[in-house]
């Protein structure tokens, strides 16, 4: 059995993400983003609850941010923030927040720097990437300088994985953090069809906790299909006194085996 566990403060904090790109749903791109803003909002406490992956699709974006920002505390989205016709991130969500798209002054200062020392011109495409909604605040891409951006409770940020995790990075440190999840982890070697019933069990008799289980293939075991089963909670009690219950269940278990 192993646990894992890192302080934090009292309360739940919910997140959401919208991956938006034709490249995702056709299977062309395969994402990368989704996992990285995981893992990076669970270290920090934050509780990913859902994820949508879109179309580029004005009323598709609108729909699914307006649905998320309304449940979760915090939206992120990533992609359709770039030059070409098919990037409608900035105006969609300007239109989901009643607000209107404008070409933020200080962020075509930054790009026509940056082509300028390139000597390219800023073509009115390039000039597409300094349109955010009327009185959001930019979030820093030093990859490539064109800015994403946050407004109300949403984050909008590029797709390209690089410029994501960068802008991800900029952007934890602006949020509010909850209590961390603990973590506790009990390998049994017996199959989900033995133990499906008395987990569920063990599960309402415990709702402070979420408990799953994760089979992975084995061909050397008794058992090929050997289970994880994983508990999260956030009080360390709710979590020891659930993981007893499931240790005594694969005990019992086992021992009617034999």
């Amino acid at each position: 059995m192993t646990a894992e566990n890192t302080p934090a403060s009292a309360q739940s904090i919910t997140a959401a993400m919208v991956a938006i790109g034709d490249e995702l749903l056709s299977g062309r791109t395969r994402d990368s983003n989704i996992g990285y803003l995981a893992a990076e909002l669970t270290k920090h406490a934050i509780d990913l609850k859902e994820v949508r992956i879109v179309p580029d699709e004005s009323a598709a974006i609108i729909a699914a941010v307006n649905a998320l920002r309304a449940r979760y505390d915090y939206v992120f989205t990533s992609g359709g923030i770039g030059p070409t016709h098919d990037d409608i991130t900035a105006p969609s969500i300007a239109e989901a927040l009643g607000l209107p798209c404008i070409y933020d002054e200080a962020a075509e200062k930054l790009l026509s720097a940056y082509y300028q020392e390139r000597q390219l011109p800023l073509t009115p495409a390039r000039r597409q990437m300094a349109r955010m909604p009327q009185g959001a605040e930019h979030i820093a891409n030093p990859v490539s300088i064109a800015p994403g951006f946050h407004i109300a409770n949403v984050f909008v940020m590029a797709g390209i994985p690089q410029i994501f995790q960068t802008m991800v990075q900029n952007v934890l440190p602006q949020l509010e953090k909850g209590k961390q999840m603990l973590s506790l982890a009990i390998p049994c070697p017996l199959g989900e069809g033995t133990f499906g019933e008395a987990l569920a069990a063990i599960q309402t008799r415990h709702p402070q906790t979420s408990i799953g289980s994760y089979p992975h293939f084995n061909p050397d075991n008794k058992n090929p299909f050997p289970v994880e089963i994983v508990i999260r909670a956030r009080e360390e009690s709710h979590l020891q006194q659930a993981a007893k219950a499931v240790e005594d269940m694969i005990s019992t278990l086992l021992q009617t085996q034999t």
